[in-house]
Formats: C-alpha cells, structure tokens, sequence
C-alpha cells in the first residue's frame, strides 16, 4: 500500500482519537455494521479530499467496511491531524496522503497520487479533486460513477461548472442535505468558529464587537454562539433577505465598511474572496483578530494586508501579529485558513456523525443505480435525509408520533375543508 505521511510512529496517540471520535458517532457505526453485511461497495474504488481528522477516519472505515477500496488527501493544508493520518495507515491499511502544514506543490501532488487509484467514486471538500480531473486528468472521467461534494464552496464551484457546461460527471451536493447543512453548518461551525478563536488568542469574547461576515446557515451558527457568550454581534451581508433574516434576530447590520471601524473580532463566512482587504483594514481598530471559517483562504486579502504591514511575526501558535506601519497591530488567525480547524479540532464528532452519514449512504446510492445519473448537480435523495435522522433519533434515544390513517388522508385529500 502506498501512503506519504508525516510520521507513522504516531500511530497510537491517532488510535485513541479515531476511538473517542468513533463513540460520538453512532449513526456511522450503524451503517459500519450493514454495510460490512452487506458488501455494496465490493468492487468501488472510491477517492476522497476531506479533511483528515478523527471523524473522516471513521467515514474510510465505513466505506472499507462496505468492500471498497478507498485512498484519502486532504483538503486543507492545515486541517491534517498527523497522528491521525499514521493510524488510518497502521491500523486500517487506508492510503493517505497527507502532511500537517504541507506546501501547495504537496497538496496537489498529493491530489493526483489518490487519483492514481483510478476512482469510480469521488468524495470531495471543496472541489480540488473534482477540479483536479476537469483539468488534468480528464481521460479518467469516464470512469467515474458520481462523486459527492461536502461542503458549501465546492457546491458554489460545482454549480458554476455546471452553469458553464464544464461539468462532466455528475455530482451530488451532499452540503445541501438537511441533515447536513441544518446541523454542521449551523451547529458545528458555530461551536468550532468560537473553539478556533478562544485557543488561538484565549480572549474574552463577553462585550466585545464581534463582525461576522455572511450570514448563511454557517454565519447563523457563528453569531449564535458569539451571542450567547456575550459578544455584541453585527452582521455584514449583500442579500437582503439574510441581511433581513439578521436583523430580525436581533443583530446590528451594516456595511463591512462601517462594521471594520468598530469590530474587535472578525469572522468570514461567505465562500467568496477579498471580503476583508485593504480599506478595510486601514480603519480597523489597533489589536482587531481576524479569523475566516470559509473554505478557502481567500476571504481575508492578506496580500492586502501584507502589503501595508512592515513586519509580520508568531505570537501564539495558530496567531500572527501583522505590524502596519502607522504602529496598530492586526492578528490573523490559522493563516486566514479554516480557522475551526487550523486553529482548533474541527467541528464536533457527533455533528459529523449525520454528514458522513450522507456520504456513506451516497455512496452506497451511486454503487446502486442500474442506470447512470444525468451530468448535473443533484440533491441527496429524500429517502437518505429520512433515514440519517431517524437513525439519530434512535441513538439519542428519542421517539416521535407518527400520523394515523386518518390523518395521511385528510394531508393527500383536497376535498376534505373547514
């Protein structure tokens, strides 16, 4: 098996995360034990570029389980848990490629090496595989059954590929599922947003301003836990409905512009690039931290910021000190990275416990068809959504009603009024 890593000696301290992430996800573990029954992926050879954590370690678990082969990157440079990385290798014979902190030539290369297994199915965080193929290796798309994207930005991409017809195989939006986005763009997000912040700087957050730019399911989960630790929270957004949606909630909203001369704290959810740059940093204040919870590290232009700075250093782990030359001081959290994972451990294992559900099931969906899907993005189908939830609420150990007969008639009849 092939695999480049930073250290397989770390395989132990990578065992026991994997474990403790494993009993927090219950619903994986279900779908682990029907799946090694059942054998549906026997034959897949199923390529992924998520973050290579504890959590993604027990979705390559449940794939293995199903008789895939599976080969594992990462899809941020900085999310990579190396100990975690040494286990899946030592312990679960998974190949991974993947570096804590390796350089843009090592991402890529590390792409294609997973690529090289020739994937029938993809599995992606952002859509670097996916570009990677449209771009490089387009020979192997033919190959390819479908492929799942996890994530909010890779779902933008995705749909612009589609727009412009360069889409070639067809794509599930598994970001899109309820039991996805409802739940780790909302729940997990916010938690590991503020987790991220509080050890890069150990701040207070109670009383401070705290700017959160966009204000979609993972801007909501921000602003939520800003709040509820005391932050006086204002919302920067270009929708009006969200922009309404906020200030319905009791937010402030304004300008990003207007919002940099007040904020302490700066936090980028939008999926889109140079949110923050050189205006806005001219008139924010001395020791303003700016952290970015997007995929991408393009939300804060740090090229802007370099440009203006006269030096930048290390403070903390995870936190560099822009020094500009009118003497203020910017800090910078996790490289303008991912802050919930390159400054923290990404969100919550029982989060990612309904998120790999879905790209399991998915998975086990594509295996499936007997005719291939369209080239498109699609949503996952109703039936998974259903079932990951009713699985949760049976591990939470919580039942529901369900409708008697003369209730699902009056819902399908149209005759039945006041």
């Amino acid at each position: 098996m092939d695999y480049d890593i930073a250290d397989i000696k770390l395989k132990e301290a990578g065992a026991t995360r994997i474990e403790w992430a494993g009993r927090q996800m219950p619903v994986l573990r279900l779908i682990r034990e029907r799946f090694a029954a059942d054998q549906l992926l026997t034959g897949e050879r199923i390529g992924c570029c998520l973050h290579v954590t504890s959590e993604t370690a027990n979705l390559m678990r449940t794939l293995q389980a199903g008789g895939a082969e599976v080969a594992l990157c990462a899809s941020n440079p900085l999310s990579t848990q190396d100990e975690v990385a040494a286990s899946m290798v030592a312990d679960y014979e998974v190949a991974v490629y993947a570096r804590h902190s390796e350089d843009r030539d090592t991402y890529y290369q590390h792409i294609n090496q997973v690529l090289d297994i020739n994937p029938t199915i993809t599995i992606d965080d952002g859509a670097d595989l996916i570009s990677t193929l449209h771009s490089q290796r387009q020979e192997q798309i033919e190959g390819i059954k479908a492929g799942m994207e996890e994530t909010t930005t890779g779902v933008i991409r995705l749909r612009a590929m589609a727009a412009d017809g360069a889409l070639r195989y067809p794509l599930i939006a598994v970001n899109d599922a309820n039991t996805k986005h409802l739940f780790d763009n909302y729940y997990g997000t916010g938690q590991s947003t503020i987790d991220g912040i509080l050890r890069a700087t150990n701040i207070l957050i109670a009383g401070k301003n705290l700017v959160v730019c966009g204000y979609g399911d993972c801007g909501r989960g921000v602003a939520m836990r800003a709040a509820g630790m005391g932050a006086k929270v204002i919302i920067c957004e270009v929708e009006p409905l969200r922009a309404l949606r906020a200030a319905m909630d009791g937010y402030q909203v304004m300008p990003i512009g207007e919002a940099a001369q007040i904020g302490d704290i700066f936090v980028t959810v939008t999926g889109d690039k140079s949110v923050i740059r050189r205006e806005h940093f001219a008139v924010m204040k001395d020791g303003a931290v700016l952290a970015n919870s997007g995929h991408f590290d393009v939300e804060i232009d740090l090229t802007d910021l370099r440009d203006i700075s006269t030096s930048v250093r290390t403070i903390r782990p995870n936190l560099e000190a822009y020094h500009l030359e009118d003497g203020r001081q910017l800090f910078v959290i996790g490289q303008g990275r991912l802050a919930n994972l390159a400054a923290a451990e990404g969100h919550p294992a029982s989060v990612m416990d309904m998120s790999f559900s879905n790209q399991a099931l998915c998975a086990e969906y594509v295996a499936g068809l007997g005719e291939p899907l369209p080239v498109a993005v699609h949503t996952v189908p109703q039936h998974i959504d259903e079932q990951i939830a009713a699985l949760k609420l049976k591990t939470m150990g919580i039942s529901i009603d369900s409708l008697t007969p003369q209730q699902e008639e009056y819902l399908s009849s149209w005759e039945m009024g006041t």
